[in-house]
């Protein structure tokens, strides 16, 4: 099964050192299955429950992936390699499904915004000792944030929606701190936890967002923080809605020190409704980013929270770079006031080829999830070889193990390229690639 290689320790930390380390070193090659739990506990005179353990940090670090009674394996790529470096390299004449990436066709073209900021800078430039925000910006986001229900709280600009988490997390928790997250879920956010030296906590997701007991399971076991997607979650396309919303304040209610983290993936690109759960909590933050809707390139997050986690959020953004560029805030305010984007006729774009191909696989006995945003979710019950299947039929799309710890395994479409002659072609690929599966929760 390993080789010459033997698997060595006597604690969870130690096996899975052993383990990172013939990785790294190619001694163990991706793919390569696991002894079976009970197996190496014998073998090392340890407790089953260590092995588990050391499984378990395997599974978290992206050092190995599970997959039920078929065991454990060496992930296809190397431990220090980040989630979203795992993909298929896509040749010549193979459509890209895997990127994530939004239509180009509805991304505003951002000249004029542009030159208004330029405009505005020649003017009255920005200088040291100024305030972080922009007015404008502040001004248009605070009323959006009003409309949506968002409790009131100052505001910061950060680089995205990530840094604007990276930035909550770090201002609260220490290292070995648990963070509940979804699972499946954002597979960047998966590799910051790790990598600020927190510890991920899985949470079940199902359309209607995260789910209540495992929540609560995850808060009681200890954790001190949940990162929690609004809309259009990565990868499943849940939404938060009001009942599941109502059940999770339920639940934050009995553990009101939870450090509350929401991201608005889906702003501006959805129809559904906001439902969020900030305030319940003594320390919240909500975040939503211009990259969906306007483009990636704009690195511009708006963040709002309880005064304490706004303030060391901008304390150490003072400390750092100082304060997210103006130009870039000035330029995404005048995409708000012009209405640069038409959400409704954004989010009826991707409904319709997200549901379409739902709807084209369900006809096919295949399930599929995608209530919001670009993305539609597959369980499979092979990941590697429907990956690898669809590949040869001329369909790439994002490995499962991009988004998950302990979910099973599946693929994610992002429908944005998507034609509507390519529906059928690509859920006939899909069915032909995984066969006909049971409905089952993707939690």
């Amino acid at each position: 099964m390993l080789g010459e290689y033997r698997i060595a320790g006597r604690r969870a930390s130690e096996i899975a050192a052993s383990v990172e380390r013939a990785v790294g070193a190619g001694d163990l090659e991706p793919g390569q299955l696991l002894p079976p739990m009970r197996e190496l506990a014998t073998d090392l005179g340890v407790n089953p429950n260590t092995v588990a353990a050391a499984y378990r940090t395997l599974r978290e670090r992206g050092v190995i992936e599970t997959a039920g009674r078929r065991g454990s394996r060496v992930r296809r790529r190397p431990a220090s390699t980040p989630r979203n470096a795992i993909r298929v390299e896509v040749p010549p004449g193979v459509r890209d499904l895997s990127a994530g990436n939004p239509d180009t066709a509805l991304l505003p073209p951002l000249d004029e915004a542009l030159a208004v900021a330029a405009r505005h800078h020649a003017e009255r430039p920005t200088l040291y000792g100024e305030g972080p925000l922009d007015a404008e910006f502040a001004r248009i986001a605070r009323a959006s944030l009003d409309a949506d229900g968002v409790p009131h709280g100052p505001l910061a600009a950060t680089s995205g929606a990530l840094d604007a988490i990276e930035r909550v997390l770090t201002a609260h928790l220490r290292a070995g701190d648990a963070v509940a997250v979804e699972d499946p879920g954002w597979g960047s956010l998966l590799d910051l936890v790790t990598a600020i030296g927190l510890r991920a906590a899985p949470v079940g997701v199902d359309d209607d967002g995260p789910l209540p007991a495992d929540v609560e399971r995850a808060l009681a076991a200890g954790a001190r923080a949940v990162v929690v997607t609004d809309r259009a979650q990565n990868p499943t396309g849940a939404v938060l809605t009001a009942g599941r919303a109502a059940e999770l304040r339920s639940v934050l209610g009995r553990f009101p020190h939870t450090l509350v983290v929401e991201d608005d993936h889906g702003y501006a690109i959805v129809d559904q409704l906001l439902h969020p759960l900030a305030g319940v909590t003594a320390h919240w933050a909500f975040v939503r980013s211009a990259a969906k809707a306007y483009g990636p390139d704009l690195r511009v997050a708006v963040l709002t929270g309880d005064t304490v986690t706004v303030d060391r959020v901008l304390g150490r953004l003072g400390l750092g770079p100082g304060w997210v560029s103006t130009l870039l805030q000035r330029a995404v305010a005048h995409l708000w006031a012009s209405g640069a984007v038409d959400a409704q006729a954004v989010a009826r774009a991707y409904g319709e080829r997200r549901e379409a191909l739902i709807g084209a696989l369900a006809r096919r006995g295949v399930e599929a999830y995608g209530r919001s945003g670009m993305n539609v979710w597959v369980p499979v019950p092979d990941e590697t070889g429907a990956v690898t299947r669809l590949l040869h039929a001329g369909w790439a799309v994002a490995p499962g193990a991009r988004f998950r710890m302990s979910a099973g395994p599946g693929v994610r479409i992002t429908v944005s390229a998507l034609a509507h002659a390519d529906i059928e072609p690509v859920a006939a690929a899909v069915a032909a690639a995984i066969g006909p599966v049971p409905a089952r929760s993707y939690g």
